[in-house]
C-alpha cells in the first residue's frame, strides 16, 4: 500500500506539460542513478563538471584572450565587434527571449530568420533548449526546478549551473508544443552546430577579412571575444537581475529591477517587471529606462516585420506597484508604537478613574479613553498649567478645540499613553463589548494584522460641534 502511495505521488500531474526530449541526441535513462546523486570528492568531482560546455564557456574565451596579446585590434574590426555584439544580443533577449520563450509579439518569416541566426552567433545553444530551460525558470522560479536559481548561489546561477552537470529528473516540466511546431526553431535545432560555427566565427571572420583584410582579428575579436561578452551579459539575467536591485511590483520572489543590469542585458534587467508580466514585449515600462530590445521591436514594427505586440493594461501594472508599496508600508507600520490596542485595555470605572488621579497619577479621560499624561507633564508644548488642570477630568472637549486643537501627531502621541477604557465612555466601551461579543464591527487591519488608523481617523478625535447662537 504504501509503494502504491509513492508511486501515485512520484506520478506527474496532468498539466500539459512534457518532459524535455532532445531532437538530436539520445534520450537519458531516468532509471539510472545520475552522477549529481552522489557528492563531490576528490576522487569524483570531474565527473560533475559538463567539460563540453566549460570547453566553450571557459577555455575558448582564454585561448581568445591570449591570442588578443598578439593579434593588433584594428579600428572596423573594434566596430564591427561592438555592432555585432549588439545584433547577437538581440537575438537572445528580443528573439530568444521575448519572442519565443514568451510569445510577447509576433515576428515575420524574415525577422524570425535573422533572430534566430544572430541568436546563434551568441552560442547559448538553441531556441529550443533555451526556451525551454527558461519556461522552467519562471514556472519554478527560485525552487529547486530552476534551472538556474539564486537560491543556489549567485556564481551557481551566473554559470554554474551551465559548467556543472545537472540531474535531468529535477528539470522543470513546461510546455514547448509551439516551439515543436515553428519551423524556424526546429530548423536551428537541428542544425545547431552547423549555426554556431557559422555565425558565431566564420561569418564575424569572413565580415573582417574581406572588408578590411583582418581575418584574424574577426575570428579573435569579433568572434570568440565578442560570444564571451554577450554570453556573460546574458548570464547576468540569471545571476545580478535576481540579487541587485528594488523589487517594486512583488518581493515574494528573487527578480528584481536595476539600471546597471539593464545597461549590461541590453534591457533585461527591469527583472521585477518582467517576472510579474512575462508577456509583455517590454521590460521598462518608463521612456527613460533603457531597454534597447523593446524599442527594437517597436521599430521593427513600424517597419512591417513584428506585429501584435502584447502590453499588460497600465490599470493591471499600477494595482501591483501600489500593493507592494501597501506591503511595504504595512511592514513599516508594524515597526511602530501605536498604542495598546483598545480591545486589550482593561475598562475602569469613573470613581477609580478620580482616584487615581488625585493620588498622584496623572490620568485624563479623552473620548472614553483613560491615558497616563504623568511622563508627558514636564514636556507638555503648551505648559504644565493647561494639561494639569485636566487631570482626574474628562478633557475630551479642550483636547479637541476647547482650548487648543490638537495636531494628528498629538493625537499619535497620545495613542501610546492608553492604559483603560471608561465605563460609560459611550462609543469606545460599546465598541470594545462588540469586540468581546464577536458581533460585527468596522475594523481593517494591515497584511501584519495590525490595524490601521489613518490620519484623523484616532479615537481621541471627536466631530467638532456646530457653534450655537448663544456662543456667538
Amino acid at each position: 500500500m504504501a509503494s502504491d502511495a509513492q508511486s501515485q505521488q512520484a506520478a506527474p500531474v496532468l498539466d500539459g506539460t512534457k518532459d524535455y526530449k532532445p531532437l538530436r541526441s539520445r534520450e537519458y535513462d531516468l532509471k539510472k542513478p545520475h552522477i549529481t546523486e552522489t557528492p563531490i570528492t576528490w576522487g569524483n568531482w570531474y565527473k560533475h563538471v559538463n567539460w563540453l560546455n566549460t570547453y566553450f564557456i571557459l577555455v575558448v574565451p582564454m585561448m581568445g584572450f591570449v591570442a588578443a596579446y598578439w593579434t593588433p585590434l584594428h579600428l572596423y574590426t573594434a566596430v564591427f565587434a561592438v555592432i555585432y555584439y549588439f545584433n547577437t544580443g538581440l537575438g537572445i533577449t528580443a528573439g530568444y527571449h521575448r519572442l519565443w520563450a514568451h510569445s510577447s509579439y509576433k515576428a515575420t518569416l524574415p525577422l524570425k530568420i535573422y533572430l534566430a541566426a544572430v541568436g546563434a552567433g551568441a552560442v547559448e545553444g538553441s531556441i529550443r533548449w533555451w526556451s525551454h530551460g527558461h519556461r522552467a525558470h519562471h514556472r519554478y522560479t527560485d525552487t529547486e526546478k530552476d534551472p538556474y536559481s539564486v537560491r543556489k548561489g549567485l556564481l551557481y546561477s551566473h554559470i554554474g549551473w551551465m559548467v556543472m552537470k545537472q540531474n535531468p529528473k529535477r528539470k522543470g516540466r513546461t510546455d514547448i508544443t509551439d516551439l515543436n511546431e515553428d519551423p524556424v526553431v526546429v530548423f536551428q535545432h537541428t542544425h545547431f552546430l552547423k549555426c554556431v560555427i557559422a555565425m558565431g566565427l566564420v561569418f564575424p571572420t569572413l565580415v573582417c577579412g574581406l572588408g578590411w583584410g583582418d581575418y584574424l582579428g574577426g575570428f579573435v575579436y569579433a568572434g570568440i571575444l565578442r560570444i564571451f561578452v554577450v554570453q556573460q551579459a546574458t548570464f547576468c539575467v540569471n545571476s545580478l537581475a535576481h540579487w541587485l536591485g528594488d523589487q517594486p511590483f512583488d518581493d515574494r520572489n528573487s527578480p528584481r529591477d536595476h539600471v546597471i543590469t539593464a545597461l549590461v542585458t541590453l534591457g533585461e534587467g527591469y527583472h521585477n517587471f518582467h517576472h510579474e508580466f512575462p508577456s509583455d514585449y517590454r521590460n521598462a515600462i518608463q521612456w527613460w529606462q533603457y531597454d534597447p530590445t523593446k524599442w527594437s521591436i517597436w521599430t521593427w514594427k513600424k517597419l512591417g516585420l513584428a506585429y501584435d505586440l502584447k502590453q499588460f493594461r497600465s490599470n493591471e501594472i499600477e494595482k501591483g506597484r501600489v500593493q507592494q508599496l501597501q506591503k511595504k508600508l504595512d511592514q513599516k507600520r508594524a515597526k511602530l508604537d501605536w498604542g495598546t490596542p483598545l480591545d486589550q485595555l482593561p475598562i475602569i470605572h469613573w470613581d477609580d478613574f478620580v482616584a487615581e488621579a488625585k493620588n498622584g497619577r496623572g490620568l485624563v479621560a479623552i473620548a472614553g479613553v483613560i491615558h497616563d499624561v504623568t511622563d508627558f507633564i514636564k514636556d507638555h508644548p503648551g505648559g504644565k498649567a493647561l494639561i494639569s488642570s485636566a487631570i482626574g477630568k474628562d478633557a475630551t472637549a479642550i483636547f479637541n478645540g476647547g482650548v487648543y486643537l490638537h495636531s494628528n501627531a498629538a493625537h499619535n502621541l497620545l495613542s501610546t499613553m492608553r492604559v483603560g477604557v471608561l465605563r460609560g465612555g459611550c462609543e469606545v466601551e460599546i465598541w470594545k463589548r462588540a469586540q468581546s461579543e464577536n458581533k460585527e464591527v468596522t475594523i481593517v487591519n494591515d497584511s501584519t494584522g495590525q490595524r490601521i488608523v489613518r490620519a484623523g481617523d484616532q479615537v481621541t478625535r471627536t466631530t467638532q460641534p456646530l457653534a450655537s447662537a448663544e456662543a456667538a
